[in-house]
């Protein structure tokens, strides 16, 4: 890219890097902070993000798309000819890298704080289909335990995404320890899980506006 395409790409990337920090620590600070965190002027973040909500839709789509990528990453796995077991490794895989990409973090955090667009309701519904095949694949392999549905998934991945440290690396290590603990319960051969199943969408009413 010419210099200036390339400085513009650059600053952008330090733009989002800066408001993905900010707002996992606090959903309602205001662009200012972001302005300062990245160590850009407030007028060259209002030319890129009109408002605060074109910032944060931004953050949730890119998480959205890390996601659905790291799912159709997995799918590849699980359609080769590895052998018996390649749903299962592909479905733990692909919570293992979702985890360590911590694209749950900054979504649940800042659900019900923006209005969300028809792009980003395309991305959640491609989400849920992404997960539902994986999910298809790793009981095929005979390793997934009875009871186990699409909306688990998710809630699985948001209580790893909730354990936090000041230092980063004891928060990596402590979610791969509690991610294994929970893939050992979503392993065959545990009883009957208690209660009914989270239903598809139950969960949806976090995103509207508060």
């Amino acid at each position: 890219m010419p210099g200036r395409k390339r400085q513009a790409a650059r600053n952008d990337g330090v733009i989002l890097d800066a408001a993905r920090e900010v707002f996992l620590a606090d959903p309602k600070a205001p662009v200012s902070a972001v302005a300062e965190r990245a160590g850009v002027g407030i007028s060259a973040l209002y030319r890129r993000y009109p408002g605060k909500e074109d910032l944060l839709r931004t953050l949730c789509l890119e998480g959205l798309r890390r996601y659905n990528t790291e799912a159709e990453t997995a799918l590849l796995v699980a359609d080769g000819d590895d052998g018996a077991g390649t749903g299962w490794t592909a479905f733990v895989r692909f919570l293992q890298n979702v985890i360590e990409a911590d694209v749950h973090s900054l979504t649940t955090q800042l659900a019900g704080t923006f209005t969300p667009t028809d792009e980003l309701a395309a991305e959640a519904v491609r989400a849920g289909q992404l997960v539902t095949e994986l999910l298809e694949k790793a009981r095929e392999s005979g390793l997934l335990r009875a009871g186990v549905v699409v909306a688990d998934v998710g809630l699985i991945q948001e209580c790893c995404a909730a354990i936090r440290h000041p230092d980063p690396e004891r928060t990596r290590q402590l979610r791969r320890r509690y991610l294994a603990l929970l893939i050992d319960g979503l392993t065959v051969g545990g009883g009957s899980l208690p209660g009914p199943p989270p239903k598809d969408g139950e969960f949806a009413w976090r995103w509207q506006r508060r």
